[in-house]
């Protein structure tokens, strides 16, 4: 039912070194050269990294374990749950970085 376990270790392991590095660097306190200018928002967008990347690991173990059809199910179900906090954290990190470049409406002040 689930297929040979090769092809999803394989994604696994090619999604571990695509995905991993990234967010762990993020939130390290790295950013690359194109999320410079939009640091407010930077450990958010890490975390949604990390949750695409838990999503990935609830949707392989279960086949590589060779689970049953109703342990597949609900731990896809579990991981479209992360895709959806991924999302949101995605939006909080644009809205972070959105009010963050925008300017203060501080009066000047009189000398």
């Amino acid at each position: 039912m689930n297929g040979d376990p090769l092809y999803h270790w394989t994604a696994l392991g090619i999604s571990t070194l695509l995905m991993l590095p990234m967010p762990v660097a993020m939130l390290a306190g790295w950013a690359p050269r194109w999320l410079r200018n939009r640091q407010a928002g930077m450990r958010l967008r890490a975390y949604g990294i990390l949750c695409i990347y838990t999503q990935m690991l609830f949707y392989g173990i279960p086949r590589i374990a060779d689970a049953s059809f109703e342990a597949v199910m609900t731990c896809m179900n579990i991981g479209l749950g992360f895709l959806a906090i991924a999302a949101v954290l995605f939006l909080l990190s644009a809205l972070k970085d959105a009010s963050a470049r925008r300017p203060s409406q501080v009066e000047p002040r009189e000398s």
